[in-house]
């Protein structure tokens, strides 16, 4: 029997503030444990939280770029279960009133556009982070960090309208371009910014039932979201096709051996008691203040892309590379400002220019180079004062010393030679040291012709003029 997979995401995001969502404790990542909070976010008797205004505010432009309908009143309330990590022993979060439903994104795979539908985004806190056994010499304690508590989040919560794990895994790349040309966060995995829980389940192809499904936790990359989809899709394959029955569980995925491992099955699933929260008022969204939001909104991801390619007639693979991030976006189009050939500004960003951020481990934002450098150095090629091989080596050092593209090639004397007397002299040791590729290009083998010219350039620590070479030697040989 043929079978198609069931896939819906939950994804928790850290919005960009600077303090928590109901006190004023600041939200820097890798503090000293316990550094960060206060009366309020302990929950300890007596306290009141009071809403951040720019948490909402961040949240209610992810709804808009979502394309959710934002509910005009909505409210928060409290999510009880006890756990070492929630000081309250519940957590502030929304319900069956959440700040907005109903929107979706699209994603491109294998050339097919789909839709993908959100559910709904709320807002909620966060809770602390636990500190096992294995970290301290003491084999039998474990410890708590309080500072993540009341850090502010939105659940984006999808549509169970993902059938592929590579489908699963456009849809994080979209989605955490859209969080981040927005500003809502960091997005950074590693700092707990992003963090995602999939449901998974599986069906015979051409029923609409659902099947049983399995949470998937903690996955740290979208590679490993991506793995650990494969793998439960096929052992529920596997286990039905052998007769077996498929548990509704939870599973965690070991990102070692790529295979996901109960944690708990249903019946130790938790019955939350979702109250209204009692400290705070119904939030009521005012339209105003939601038109204003909306009509700041940047340009997003896709119209980008759009945008791009009929502007500057760049292909589907250069416009995808160019707005990767917002940053390097912006970095492409100040450079087009100043210097209008996108095509070779294009192929400089998407080829030598990540090269460097790479090798440095850098975003465009916190490199050396700046548009404006950039610019100077495509002009000093198309000037002739140096060659592309040399502007490579002139980009790299920029990126080390943030110095201009003229100081380098003075400093370093990398100044391209043009003139025919010097390159004279170097074209005729080349030809009396490579007497057989002479021999062979005026025996008609051309190919021997591109050997000699690397010779030149090599013998010229690649200053010489390539056209001026070609001419020159073209010249010498065919005498």
């Amino acid at each position: 029997m043929a079978y198609e997979a069931v896939i819906g995401l939950e994804v928790h995001v850290q919005l960009a503030t600077k303090s928590k969502l109901f006190c004023g404790c600041r939200t820097e990542f890798a503090n000293a444990p316990n550094s960060q909070v206060c009366p309020v976010c302990l929950g300890l008797p007596g306290v009141l939280p009071v809403m951040n205004q720019e948490a909402l505010k961040l949240a209610l432009t992810a709804a808009t770029a979502l394309q959710c309908d934002v509910l005009p009143l909505n409210r928060f309330a409290r999510k009880n279960y006890f756990y070492p990590d929630l000081p309250k022993a519940y957590q502030i979060s929304q319900y069956d009133e959440p700040l907005a439903k109903s929107g979706y994104i699209d994603i491109l795979v294998n050339g097919q556009s789909r839709k993908i539908g959100i559910t709904r985004v709320h807002i909620e806190e966060d809770a602390g982070k636990l500190i096992h056994a294995e970290e301290f010499v003491d084999p039998d304690k474990s410890f708590v960090d309080y500072n993540r508590c009341g850090t502010p989040l939105i659940e984006i919560v999808s549509e169970p309208d993902m059938r592929t794990p590579e489908e699963a895994y456009e849809y994080l790349v979209v989605l955490k371009q859209i969080l981040e040309y927005t500003k809502i966060s960091d997005c950074n995995m590693e700092e707990g910014s992003l963090r995602c829980d999939a449901n998974v389940s599986v069906r015979p192809k051409g029923t609409t039932e659902l099947g049983t499904k399995a949470e998937v936790k903690n996955m740290n990359s979208f590679r490993g979201v991506r793995d650990a989809l494969t793998y439960e899709i096929k052992r529920q394959i596997d286990t039905l096709e052998e007769g077996g029955r498929i548990v509704q569980e939870t599973r965690l995925f070991d990102s070692r051996t790529k295979r996901t491992d109960s944690m708990r099955g249903k019946e130790e699933a938790h019955d939350y008691r979702y109250f209204p929260e009692p400290d705070l008022p119904p939030l009521e969204i005012d339209p105003e203040w939601l038109t204003a939001i909306r009509q700041k909104m940047p340009e997003l991801p896709q119209a980008k892309k759009l945008r791009f390619k009929q502007e500057y007639s760049l292909s589907d693979e250069e416009v995808t590379v160019l707005t990767q991030n917002r940053a390097l976006a912006d970095f492409f189009e100040k450079c087009t400002k100043s210097y209008p050939m996108a095509k070779i500004v294009g192929n400089w960003v998407k080829g030598e220019v990540l090269a460097n951020l790479s090798a440095n481990n850098q975003q465009i934002e916190d490199s050396r180079l700046t548009p404006a450098a950039l610019v100077s150095l495509l002009k000093l090629i198309d000037e002739g004062k140096i060659s592309g091989k040399i502007a490579k080596e002139v980009l790299t050092e920029i990126f080390a010393t943030g110095k201009s593209p003229e100081k380098i090639v003075e400093e370093k004397g990398m100044v391209q030679i043009s003139e025919e007397g010097a390159l004279t002299g170097i074209i005729e040791e080349v030809l009396a040291a490579n007497p057989q590729p002479v021999a062979e290009y005026r025996a008609g083998k051309t190919k021997a012709l591109g050997f000699l010219v690397g010779q030149i350039m090599k013998a010229s620590k690649g200053q010489a003029n390539p056209g001026i070479v070609n001419q020159l030697l073209r010249n010498k040989l065919e005498v």
